[in-house]
């Protein structure tokens, strides 16, 4: 058991508009089984390079512990051979028998680990990886979001298998993983970071306890500066109105007035305007106060969504449809029979490599919003409503390049309104001023989703959109379509998502 002690630690990218770390100091220890929470863009995976010694930085960062970081980089050539041939690569000192070990325990076989790396599939690619990275005791592991891309059975290997060990930050969005897996909680904030024991949902009841009192706070610090400047107001009216009679004055009126009085009434004008100044110095503090109270609240505001209303009332009807890639022996799936009615929210769930990607491409084919053709053949019935408008999130992000106002301009986007869905989703404006192509991968994804969000459509089909989205962005998203209740096809593998939004789930 060691400390990793992190001192006045800043930290920037080179060209960058601002700093990720700024002074942040806590401690952690190496025992504990850590989850990283934090916006997209805040600097999780950074925090993990800067462990890692990738990045210089000011500050300090002591810790005797030794470092080992998921997910492994294999190379071009190392995916043409099995993982038993290259784990030392990997892993230094890494022993193939520790590796089968660990493989156990993950409920997959040795056998993976000697079949060629890319006949594995997502799931036994991840399992392979994290027994090599768990396969020596006296390393501290920092493993990010080790369940993108994962299928339900693939993702509860994992959970289980994670929640057996101990000694590593866990950088992850999923909250029922989290809160299987997880004993304290490492959150970056929108101004400090934070150290909290317990899961991800003590440190959310907390959270949310703490907002509250900030809010009932600030309000209370709003009415007492609204009267401090009410009676600085009326101090300094008093103080203006009692100068102006320091000079001249009616002896008629004023019978009872001599000259000697002016210096009674500059004296009392003196003690009038020291007055306001007092309760000036004291209405800024208060306002300092205030905006401490709030510089770490989360403010989740609620998305919109523009929907259309098709005359139809059933969008698309599956019936006893088989799809078959060219070259296989046997169909992706057949049999397979559904329908999307107006109001329906449909999850698709299954395997990798089950043939949900595909469905949703055929589908999107059918209504004429993907052009492509599909390397398949089918049989059965796969029909959409005439007229069908579609929106569509792909899996892959990677693609994006150029600044935010060419992206509006090429998907006929109106700017100010897609800036304000990423305002809502915890972009930074600073953010809108650089490339794409430097955005995290969540941030990628939130440009998708916005764009998705801003484009009418009948039907919304979304395929993985959550991956690498964070978990306050998540919540915001299942409130807009709990609160809009848009027609949808999606596939998603975040339980708690897929329980909430789900109206009928598509086993396949």
């Amino acid at each position: 058991m060691a400390q990793i002690s992190v001192n006045n630690l800043t930290f920037y990218y080179d060209g960058s508009f601002d700093n990720i770390f700024e002074n942040v100091s806590f401690s952690i220890d190496t025992n504990w089984k850590l989850g990283l929470i934090g916006r997209n863009g805040k600097g999780k995976t950074t925090f993990l390079n800067l462990l890692l010694g990738k990045y210089s930085y000011k500050g300090s960062i002591d810790t005797s512990a030794v470092f080992d970081y998921f997910p492994y980089q294999i190379t071009e050539s190392q995916v043409q051979l099995s993982a038993a041939d290259f784990i030392e690569e990997l892993k230094s000192g890494c022993e193939e028998w520790r590796v089968i070990c660990e493989l156990a325990e993950l409920g997959e076989s040795a056998e993976i680990l000697y079949r060629p790396f890319m006949t594995l599939s997502p799931g036994e690619r991840t399992k392979v990886l994290l027994a090599v990275l768990f396969s020596e005791d006296n390393n501290f592991l920092l493993i990010d979001e080790p369940t993108n891309h994962l299928d339900k059975e693939a993702r509860e290997a994992v959970k289980k298998y994670l929640a057996s060990k101990k000694g590593f930050i866990l950088v992850s969005h999923d909250r029922d993983l989290l809160d299987a897996c997880i004993d304290h909680c490492l959150v970056l904030n929108r101004k400090s970071i934070e150290v909290q024991n317990g899961k991800f949902s003590d440190w959310w009841e907390n959270k949310q306890r703490k907002d509250r009192f900030a809010i009932a706070e600030n309000q209370k610090h709003m009415k007492e500066i609204i009267k401090l400047k009410q009676a600085a107001k009326r101090t300094s009216e008093w103080a203006d109105r009692s100068e102006r009679t320091k000079i001249g004055f009616d002896p008629i009126k004023e019978h009872d007035r001599s000259i000697s009085a002016r210096a009674y009434i500059g004296s009392k004008t003196k003690k009038m305007q020291s007055r306001v100044k007092q309760m000036e110095k004291r209405i800024n503090r208060e306002i300092e106060e205030k905006e401490g109270l709030l510089q770490d609240l989360e403010k989740s505001v609620d998305l919109k969504l523009t929907q259309l209303s098709h005359y139809k009332n059933t969008l698309v009807n599956i019936k006893d449809y088989s799809l078959r890639y060219e070259n296989a022996d046997y169909p992706a799936f057949s049999g397979l029979t559904f329908s999307i009615n107006k109001g329906e929210r449909v999850v698709l769930s299954g395997k990798n490599g089950c043939g949900k990607s595909t469905l949703i491409k055929m589908i999107l084919q059918k209504s004429n919003t993907n052009s492509t053709s599909l390397p398949v053949s089918e049989k059965g019935v796969c029909e959409t409503a005439s007229g069908l408008i579609v929106s569509y999130i792909g899996q892959d992000a990677t693609g994006l390049s150029g600044d935010v106002t060419t992206f509006c301009i090429e998907n006929n986007l109106d700017k100010s309104l897609f800036c304000a869905i990423l305002r809502q989703l915890g972009f930074e404006r600073v953010q809108f001023l650089k490339n794409m192509q430097e955005y995290s991968d969540g941030q990628k994804k939130k440009i998708l989703i916005a764009a998705s969000l801003l484009t009418p459509a009948h039907l919304y089909i979304w395929d993985e959109p959550l991956n690498y989205i964070d978990v306050f962005s998540r919540m915001q998203i299942e409130k807009l379509l709990l609160s809009y209740q848009p027609t949808m096809l999606f596939v998603e593998h975040d339980v708690t998502f897929c329980k909430k939004i789900a109206t009928k789930i598509i086993e396949l």
